[in-house]
């Protein structure tokens, strides 16, 4: 089993269900599967939301857990106090491609908060973050910069990926769907 030397969170801002409920659902499972071990929204509370992807943790395995955020800001400026290492993805940012290996050491066994946004998002996460980091100068989703950045910080997680508690589990087969519960 490979251990994930980084204690990633995700804060997903302004979820709104009636535009985007798959978008946080895809942002909450690339989280989980790429090894952070805590996801967080703010915007619209989301029941369904909670519940679907707890539902894929009992199945899946953890550990995982996804909370609701009422004030973002006052959530990051705490986490702040706490000492996490903030990260904020925005395409404005510096290239992740140039900075990766700069993130690694500065992150490593440390608490980080990685903070994706939706629509426009306020200074003051600029200006909270460690690192405005870009997976790219363009438009581009929230899933694929979660995805990046968690892959090249810890590539051999998603390889060996172990869940504890898992309930059920892809047996890989080139030919066929092979789940076997456990």
């Amino acid at each position: 089993m490979t251990q994930n030397i980084y204690k990633l969170s995700i804060l997903k801002l302004d979820h709104r269900p009636f535009r985007d409920k798959r978008i946080t659902t895809h942002c909450a499972l690339v989280t989980r599967s790429f090894g952070a071990k805590n996801f967080y929204f703010s915007g619209v509370d989301d029941n369904n939301l909670k519940n679907g992807v707890n539902d894929i943790t009992n199945k899946w395995g953890g550990p995982f857990n996804i909370d609701y955020i009422e004030d973002p800001l006052n959530f990051v400026i705490k986490k702040k106090e706490e000492k996490y290492i903030i990260i904020h993805l925005t395409m404005y940012g510096i290239n992740l491609f140039t900075e990766i290996n700069n993130l690694k050491e500065k992150i490593i066994n440390k608490n980080t908060l990685i903070i994706v946004g939706g629509p426009k998002v306020p200074k003051e996460y600029y200006q909270l973050a460690d690192y405005n980091i870009a997976i790219g100068n363009q438009p581009h989703s929230e899933i694929s910069a979660i995805s990046l950045i968690l892959y090249l910080l810890n590539p051999k997680f998603i390889e060996n990926n172990e869940f504890k508690n898992k309930k059920i589990e892809i047996m890989p087969n080139n030919n066929y769907k092979n789940i076997k519960n456990i």
